[in-house]
């Protein structure tokens, strides 16, 4: 049952869309973008050729009609009644480029691959940039939510960030600019990043590849990585692990149809076979309360939730009182 019409949102756009030359796809599956592989359908996809196709696109679309930007769906849960308006998901070819940007600096256009840009920096002895060979991500969603793992984040290396608004303004703001917190930009929601500036500093190659295969190492050992999963589930609160709360309150591989938390990382929730956005979003809601029963904390959803709920399958926030 498809709750959106990507036919008629398409042709409302018109006759301007013609000078648009990246993809539109309407009524698109998010099941095959998400890593979950769960969840509706988008009402009308796009993927901009470059910039200046994103810019006139966005000049097209009225305000009314919603926007949504994704990455590579890493760290994505689509509800099954899928994504109402425009979900722009950026090209490889035209927004996936890494290259060189001065001493020890790295240019990385917003879908490139976390790890990309940790093995550009390992090739020129880059160093600072390891952590981000373990995240399985794009440059995109690192800096909107300041991305980070093994004691490095976003916020250490970004000197610029480059973005076009909802109107197709195009902007560049600096590190202050975004206002980085713990897992959180404050830059506005509207923003697009395109691509973005880096600061590393010198390093010994080989260190650096040390440090690599220690985060690949560590990944490998302790995450489901061979799994359809969306990462991390929720935020570590502070002064606490996510995933010892979880399991302290008996969630480790908790299952509810086809949504399991991950019984090697029970921060991790998992899709085991045909599980739905809304037996994944129900796992994760009934873990927050277990949680918040147990110990007193209330654990903050670290995935991004999107879309609509199928009627008859909405879930609730758990919206518990915390004590500590």
């Amino acid at each position: 049952m498809r709750t959106v019409d990507g036919a008629k949102l398409l042709a409302s756009l018109g006759e301007g869309i013609k000078a648009v030359r990246g993809r539109l796809t309407p009524d698109a599956p998010m099941d095959r973008v998400t890593w979950f592989r769960a969840g509706g359908f988008a009402e009308l996809m796009f993927h901009p050729h470059d910039v200046e196709d994103l810019v006139t696109f966005l000049k097209l679309v009225p305000e009314d009609v919603p926007l949504t930007v994704t990455g590579v769906g890493s760290n994505l849960l689509v509800r099954d009644g899928g994504i109402p308006g425009v979900v722009i998901r950026l090209s490889a070819k035209g927004f996936g480029d890494v290259e060189l940007a001065g001493e020890n600096r790295i240019k990385a256009g917003g879908i490139c691959p976390d790890k990309n840009i940790a093995a550009m920096a390992l090739d020129h002895g880059i160093a600072g940039f390891e952590f981000y060979y373990g995240i399985p991500g794009s440059i995109g969603g690192a800096l909107r939510m300041n991305a980070g793992a093994n004691g490095g984040e976003t916020k250490d290396l970004v000197v610029e960030v480059h973005a076009v608004d909802r109107k197709g303004n195009r902007h560049v703001l600096s590190n202050a600019d975004m206002g980085y917190t713990y897992r959180h930009s404050a830059a506005p929601a509207d923003l697009i990043f395109t691509h973005a500036v880096f600061q590393g500093q010198a390093g010994d190659k080989e260190e650096i590849r040390a440090g690599m295969d220690a985060v690949r190492q560590h990944r490998e050992t302790v995450q489901p990585i061979r799994e359809k999963t969306g990462g991390s589930t929720f935020k570590n609160p502070e002064g606490h692990s996510a995933w010892k709360l979880i399991d302290e309150a008996g969630c480790r591989g908790m299952m509810i149809g086809g949504a399991q938390m991950s019984p090697m990382h029970c921060n991790f929730m998992i899709n085991t076979g045909q599980a739905t956005g809304y037996e994944l979003e129900y796992l994760g809601e009934t873990v927050r309360s277990r949680v918040l029963e147990h110990s007193g904390i209330m654990l903050q959803w670290e995935i991004k939730r999107l879309g609509k709920f199928m009627p008859g399958y909405e879930v609730k926030e758990f919206l518990g009182r915390a004590t500590a």
